[in-house]
């Protein structure tokens, strides 16, 4: 069966896991967030909301059997991946 992305589940494909950032509104690919990291503090960044830089794998729909979907966070603040249930 086909997994179908909804955005904060956690997911491994290939070789990479983490949190669906985005589906495309075709349903063509959708965009995992492998990575955060801190913006540095500068002119630039100090008015803005944007303070992280994302780094995103993106999975075209013909690999969407390929994707594992591992758990579901609450909110778009949590960080920490699923447990895995032993």
């Amino acid at each position: 069966m086909t997994y179908r992305p909804v955005v904060n589940d956690y997911v491994k494909w290939k070789n990479d896991e983490g949190w669906v950032y985005y589906i495309d509104p075709m349903n063509e690919y959708f965009n995992i967030e492998v990575g955060v990291k801190d913006k540095p503090q500068c002119e630039y960044t100090k008015n803005t909301r944007h303070k992280k830089y994302h780094c995103l794998v993106i999975c075209p729909s013909f690999y969407w059997n390929e994707v594992s979907y591992i758990g579901k966070r609450s909110s778009v603040y949590e960080t920490e991946a699923p447990k895995l249930s032993q």
